[in-house]
């Protein structure tokens, strides 16, 4: 079988390529954190080479063409895209138009997941919790009497991005301040959020339907932050505060959950999973509110995959505490894409412990 590995390869812009840059000049620095490092589709790359013939291909303006003359049995899609709140759709879209076939959720899938908005409107439809939120799309539509505290994040980035340690707001001085922020700095709507008091995990899913998987659950130690940090995941903690060559200790995993606890994470992540008709896999973000009970923040169903351990990643964290390394995760995430499309089954990859 012929897979085409799709992915962006993270450009320099005047920083190392390894990582995203300081947050100091963001609206020009800040464009390809979503993207991957070289390391990073090396590590993919060579984990799918154990069972298949691999070629790479750049989601760049000429991917359509790459793609229309491969013809691949099969593409690992790792692409974000760079614009348009529609980015990560364009390649699954690209895909279906060739109909050629893809790991990974839909265009539809994947449009509504990145769409902050759009997201915790359905979320609420279906009854799924989520955090109190407001989109304000012009400054005059500020809120006259919010609750504070509120989280003030742009309507469509992803990696922590516009996520900062000023993000968390008290007051209407620094609201207002943040929202401006977000529309000078990324052009878009700005979502604010009721800040939920309670502990935080992420949660990583593999499989399909009502077979899918909760892998173990990832718990964030925001005590570890430096002095003066606010308890949240911001762009500082995930790429600033976090180097490979000292990585914060933020992650607990498997997390210590009582009983009840887990079973509630679990159920309000598979509700999340099917509503928005996830594929293959996914990473969902949960905070508790002050009762302790679990809110759906967001669907990652591109999740981040960086290989090494002391990156910090969460979806490859937690398929090694479920007994997966990372080569098999990534064949995992082929063979529940096979057994979805029904492509060749007599090969698909047995991983263990997991079937």
């Amino acid at each position: 079988m012929h897979i085409a590995l799709v992915h962006n390869l993270r450009q320099s812009s005047g920083h190392d390529d390894d990582q995203p840059p300081s947050i100091s000049s963001q609206s020009d620095t800040d464009i390809y954190a979503e993207w991957d490092d070289i390391q990073t589709i090396t590590a993919v790359a060579d984990a799918l080479r154990r069972e298949y013939e691999v070629t790479l291909v750049n989601a760049d303006n000429f991917a359509f063409e790459k793609l229309r003359d491969l013809r691949p049995d099969l593409v690992f899609n790792m692409a974000e895209g760079l614009y348009g709140a529609g980015r990560e759709a364009q390649i699954p879209a690209l895909l279906d138009m060739l109909a050629i076939p893809y790991t990974g959720s839909d265009p539809v899938t994947l449009g509504i997941c990145l769409d902050k908005q759009r997201t915790k409107e359905i979320l609420s439809w279906h009854k799924i919790p989520t955090p109190r939120f407001y989109v304000v799309e012009n400054i005059n539509d500020l809120p006259l009497r919010p609750h504070y505290p509120i989280i003030v994040k742009p309507i469509f980035e992803g990696s922590s991005k516009g996520i900062t340690n000023k993000s968390l707001v008290f007051n209407r001085h620094d609201l207002k301040r943040q929202v401006e922020f977000v529309f000078s700095t990324y052009g878009e709507g700005a979502l604010l959020e009721e800040f939920l008091p309670g502990r935080e995990f992420t949660v990583a899913m593999l499989g399909n339907g009502s077979s899918v998987r909760v892998l173990p659950v990832v718990e964030l130690d925001f005590s570890v932050l430096p002095q003066g940090a606010l308890p949240i995941y911001s762009y500082e903690a995930k790429w600033i505060w976090d180097q490979e060559e000292d990585p914060l200790q933020i992650f607990t995993c498997p997390a210590a959950l009582d009983p009840m606890l887990e079973q509630r994470i679990t159920s309000v992540c598979r509700q999340a999973f099917n509503v928005f008709k996830c594929r293959d896999w996914c990473r969902i973000d949960v905070r508790l509110d002050a009762q302790g009970m679990p809110h759906i923040i967001e669907l990652n169903p591109l999740p981040g995959i960086l290989p090494r351990p002391e990156q910090n990643s969460c979806f490859p964290k937690a398929a090694r505490a479920a007994g997966l390394n990372y080569e098999e995760m990534i064949l995992s995430v082929i063979a529940e894409a096979r057994s979805r499309l029904h492509l060749n089954q007599e090969k698909i990859y047995a991983y263990s412990g997991m079937l």
